[in-house]
């Protein structure tokens, strides 16, 4: 089914979606002014597909349309990364809640795997091997902060997330909301302290 879905991706789905990871992931780094001919030739799809798809990256807060000017991608700022961080803490706290009173035991074994993989991905990471980083997390506005500035803050990051485990295993919502926001607020701090987001 999945692969009956990627053939019917239209070409502009496609391109927003290498675009947005692109952003995501730094390799159009903030401020960055996005030439229609050198986006163009970059993405090999049309000029007409290609305003469409910044507009819709535009929508989303990752590009600025600067009118005759053309397309910018959006700079990062320490107040923006608070409030992106802010609004992170309110979305997800919000969801574990919900999500730890609504679990059974298929979804344990679900938490269980997931940190499984992000442990992982931490050893990974711990020992400077970045190849993978794209399957870190998801993208999102948080995560593109967090690629732009290299951040992993290791062994403090990954105690973080073993009490979040150990929250969710035993349902303690309450718990897991105070471990995410000192989590969140603690990498934002980081961030801004080792002057990667200005």
């Amino acid at each position: 089914m999945l692969d009956e879905a990627q053939g019917t991706e239209t070409v502009g789905e496609k391109t927003y979606r290498r675009i947005r990871a692109d952003i995501v992931f730094g390799r159009l780094p903030p401020g960055e002014r996005l030439t229609l001919d050198r986006m163009r030739d970059a993405y090999e799809v049309g000029v007409s597909t290609l305003r469409e798809m910044l507009n819709r990256l535009s929508s989303e807060g990752l590009i600025v349309a600067e009118g005759s000017r053309g397309f910018q991608v959006t700079p990062i700022s320490a107040a923006n990364l608070r409030e992106v961080a802010a609004m992170r803490c309110l979305l997800e706290s919000h969801a574990l809640r919900l999500s730890f009173e609504a679990g059974d035991m298929d979804w344990e074994g679900g938490v269980v795997a997931a940190h499984h993989k992000l442990a992982s991905m931490e050893r990974r990471m711990a020992a400077g091997e970045r190849s993978k980083a794209e399957t870190w997390k998801h993208y999102d506005r948080y995560l593109r902060y967090q690629m732009v500035a290299a951040v992993y803050r290791g062994e403090v990051a990954a105690i973080e997330h073993r009490r979040l485990l150990d929250a969710a295993l035993k349902r303690d919502w309450k718990t897991a909301q105070a471990t995410l926001d000192k989590h969140v607020r603690d990498c934002v701090a980081h961030m801004i302290e080792k002057r990667l987001v200005r």
